[in-house]
């Protein structure tokens, strides 16, 4: 039995990698955008919109794979306001979304589910709180100078393991949630499903 990420994201593929977790990556084949939108239309908080989408895409591929199990992922942003914010598109996005949450407390919301013949079987939601200081105007400028484009595909426009570390003034939570995926109970239950050593 094969372990699938349905997602071609790096951050999580090098997480299993690092923790010697075995599986193959594919896309998911989902029109993200088109779905996060209809459910948020349906007004799913950023909670159930995590985990929604992490279903969706796990569920999608796992028809493909019916004998493999599939790691569907997604991660939301819900800033201090109630909003969410999506990857920024352009520089100027990034430096709007980055005033947005200055000097305020936002929460980044992970989920993920396994789905084994198209049905989910095991599903875990993680949140993380990140205080981001109140950095100045001329800081802001010198780091999306070093920082864009790579952040584009970032949620919040931040690499907590780069420079986006100094953003922050407190973060409450896993580092492997901050990334994308709730880590350690996902090889929690590989554990017992014997994908991984006891």
């Amino acid at each position: 039995m094969t372990l699938i990420l349905a997602s071609r994201s790096f951050a999580r593929r090098a997480m299993l990698d690092a923790a010697g977790v075995p599986h193959v990556a594919m896309a998911p084949g989902v029109d993200e955008d088109t779905a996060k939108a209809a459910m948020r239309a349906e007004g799913l908080d950023p909670r159930a919109l995590a985990d929604a989408l992490a279903e969706l895409k796990a569920v999608k591929l796992s028809r493909r794979h019916p004998g493999d199990l599939v790691l569907g992922c997604d991660q939301m942003l819900a800033t201090a306001e109630g909003g969410t914010l999506d990857k920024p598109e352009s520089r100027e996005q990034a430096a709007d979304q980055l005033r947005g949450l200055r000097g305020k407390t936002h929460r980044l919301i992970s989920a993920a589910v396994v789905c084994e013949a198209g049905a989910p079987i095991w599903r875990h939601v993680d949140v993380a709180k990140l205080s981001v200081r109140s950095f100045s105007d001329a800081f802001l400028e010198r780091y999306l100078d070093a920082e864009w484009p790579a952040i584009g595909g970032c949620v919040g426009a931040y690499r907590l393991e780069g420079l986006g570390a100094q953003l922050f003034s407190r973060i409450e939570g896993s580092h492997f949630t901050i990334l994308g995926l709730p880590l350690l109970p996902l090889m929690d239950w590989l554990r017992l499903r014997g994908v991984l050593e006891a």
